[in-house]
């Protein structure tokens, strides 16, 4: 290649952020999430808005000095990756990816406390006093499934009816089976709040339930049913679904050796060769 042969480099231009585009990319959301989730998405571009400097731009580098900024003020690692999703989100929406930042703040995870069956059929006990139905379902519904919450969430009555739920978990597709008894509770609910179609849990409007509510009421359920607040969380109530499920799967397997151990000693006793 001769020596004279040169290929500029550029820098991509920075992408402008405005009161207008900031708008603009919060009314493309509309209808996708709910209320609460759109407020929050507002909030996070206002304090990016606010953190440029007169020009209002963002360069290549800009995620990646925020971040080190909210690291530097001590923001919890949780709330950075948010900030930046929502940040990425607007870049995807006015089509300059190469200003993203993909690469999340490292997360450790604390071992999530077990919840017992015992506290869960008292969280169950509970809300059935206090009358709080949708939450005794979603209770059910996530201790029996196995469903993350957002899955659960946009359960429909068509669903239910079939009995049998397709969710993504880790990027797979998964079919999940409602036990009977739950699906004709989900059925139930729904006839009597008055949705022979649609979503099984929805607001008085008929939109999607937002999950920050849903957290909230957890945690107030546990104040009353006398559980430990951390073990009121989706994913607590996950991992009790997937612990019950072992130890059944543990005693099927137990049956099975102990069946054949049965055929295998009863052959022995007629064509043994020490018979």
């Amino acid at each position: 290649m001769p020596e004279n042969l040169f290929f500029p480099f550029s820098a991509p231009a920075p992408v402008p952020l405005t009161p207008e585009s900031i708008e603009q990319f919060l009314a493309s959301r509309e209808g996708r999430y709910p209320k609460e989730t759109q407020s929050k998405y507002r909030q996070v571009m206002q304090r990016l808005y606010q953190q440029l400097g007169s020009q209002k731009q963002i360069g290549p580098t800009t995620l990646a000095e925020w971040r080190d900024q909210l690291l530097g003020e001590g923001a919890a690692p949780n709330t950075i990756n948010a900030y930046l999703s929502v940040a990425n989100a607007y870049l995807d929406h006015v089509g300059h990816r190469e200003c993203q930042l993909t690469e999340r703040v490292p997360v450790e995870r604390q071992p999530s406390p077990e919840l017992t069956r015992s506290e869960y059929l008292r969280l169950l006990s509970t809300a059935r006093l206090l009358g709080k139905e949708r939450l005794y379902l979603i209770i059910k519904g996530l201790v029996c499934t196995g469903l993350p919450l957002p899955e659960l969430l946009t359960l429909t009555v068509e669903t239910a009816q079939q009995g049998k739920v397709v969710c993504r978990v880790g990027g797979a597709k998964q079919l999940v089976r409602l036990p009977e008894s739950l699906r004709a509770e989900f059925l139930s609910y729904a006839q009597r709040e008055g949705r022979g179609t649609g979503l099984v849990f929805a607001t008085r409007s008929g939109g999607p339930v937002d999950r920050a509510n849903i957290h909230r009421e957890l945690q107030q359920l546990c104040a009353e049913a006398r559980v430990s607040p951390e073990k009121g969380t989706p994913r607590c109530m996950k991992k009790l679904y997937q612990s019950t499920r072992a130890g059944v799967e543990n005693n099927v397997s137990l049956l099975i050796e102990q069946a054949m151990d049965r055929i295998l000693e009863q052959e022995q006793l007629t064509i043994g060769w020490d018979a």
